[in-house]
């Protein structure tokens, strides 16, 4: 083999060091608190069933795209996925990426100009971070969730660059706090100061139905909103919600979706029988379930009087805060040896000294099972 650079050596030494080495895990079966399967439909084989029936009803299927969705890989079912999102979550129009990570890329690196300004929450997901930097416009990040910041930003911003389109992001659910920005006082701020802003709504999902911003009924004062399928809906894909104008845009010059060959049939479809399975009566009491266990979950780590260790959440993301690399490993190998997946979440994906446990909630998850995983944590708590 060749000789692998030094300064790559270094830095994989400088990591490990740190005790924050990444590996891929091997798939186990112990109690799931760590996938974003939130509903289980992952694992539905009646789900399964109904796409393979789907596809067999349906003449023009291909094992592949076969290419770009600009060249041959443009299937039907794309387009009554495209018509389907943006009736369901009250948008005028939507256009479907490969993944969320391809989608906030494709966005923010080709939307914002030169000249443009993009304020962003500092805890944003790292595919806004990495398509910022992609584009050609100045960023700023605003402090977590703090509005009053954004508006300090703002009115500087105004004041030295009078004529530039600012857009502001946010997350509905944050990846790594589980928490929500007030979007109703968000949007409101937004739109009083014309602002652009875009909401990443990956988390938010099939747990809370068709958004936290559908259910304000804010679609029409909101400039875009990426989705994802990857998390409630169990499958795979992602989608920018918006305006027509902002689809054909993106068409146009967007790479991340011109320049790589589109999802096949069989992805799209699968898309397609999750939102039906998820509007179905099933569904709707899969989703009753969850936020039966994420209340459950709330109220037993008050009756615990465990609340000083997590951060405050209603979604189906709960965080618990181990500062230390060391202490947070240990802490999710002794749930491991007890029967529990939950990930630790160490740096560079969170800051040093703000290591944390991340533990997901499921449909699928027995209160006993709840019970069991914080009794653990509770003695686990002081390292």
């Amino acid at each position: 083999m060749a000789k692998f650079p030094e300064k790559l050596v270094e830095k994989m030494e400088v990591r490990e060091a740190k005790n924050n080495l990444r590996v891929l895990p091997v798939r186990n079966d112990l109690v799931d608190f760590s996938s974003n399967d939130y509903l289980g439909f992952a694992r539905d084989v009646g789900l399964r069933d109904r796409v393979d029936s789907f596809l067999g009803n349906n003449p023009f299927f291909k094992n592949g795209a076969t290419g770009s969705r600009l060249l041959s890989g443009n299937h039907p079912l794309y387009q009554q996925l495209e018509r389907f999102l943006a009736e369901h979550h009250g948008y005028e129009d939507a256009v479907v990426f490969n993944s969320g990570y391809d989608a906030n890329i494709g966005l923010f690196s080709s939307v914002p100009q030169r000249g443009d300004v993009v304020l962003y929450d500092e805890l944003v997901h790292a595919s806004i971070r990495d398509g910022i930097r992609m584009g050609n416009a100045k960023a700023y990040k605003y402090g977590h969730n703090n509005l009053q910041d954004l508006e300090k930003r703002v009115d500087r911003i105004r004041h030295h660059l009078e004529n530039s389109e600012i857009y502001v992001v946010t997350e509905s659910v944050f990846s790594m706090d589980g928490d929500s920005p007030d979007i109703q006082e968000l949007i409101e701020f937004c739109n009083r100061h014309s602002l652009h802003l875009i909401v990443d709504e990956a988390h938010a999902i099939g747990v809370f139905g068709k958004g936290l911003v559908p259910k304000i009924g804010g679609q029409h004062l909101v400039f875009a909103s990426v989705i994802t399928f990857g998390k409630a809906l169990g499958c795979h894909g992602a989608a920018i919600l918006g305006s027509t104008s902002l689809k054909n845009y993106l068409i146009n010059f967007s790479n991340s979706l011109i320049y790589t060959t589109g999802l096949p049939p069989h992805t799209v479809a699968t898309i397609l029988m999750s939102y039906e399975h998820l509007q179905s009566p099933e569904g709707i009491k899969t989703q009753k379930r969850l936020l039966t266990n994420i209340d459950y979950f709330n109220s037993r780590i008050e009756q615990l009087k465990l609340r000083d260790m997590f951060l405050r959440s209603e979604s189906a993301i709960q965080i618990v805060l181990m500062s230390g690399a060391d202490h947070v490993k240990r802490c999710a190998q002794n749930l491991r040896t007890k029967g529990y997946d939950a990930k630790p979440i160490l740096s560079p994906t969170v800051p040093e000294g703000k290591e944390r446990l991340r533990l997901c909630l499921h449909a699928y998850n027995l209160h006993s099972e709840i019970d069991q995983l914080l009794y653990l944590l509770s003695n686990a708590k002081d390292g």
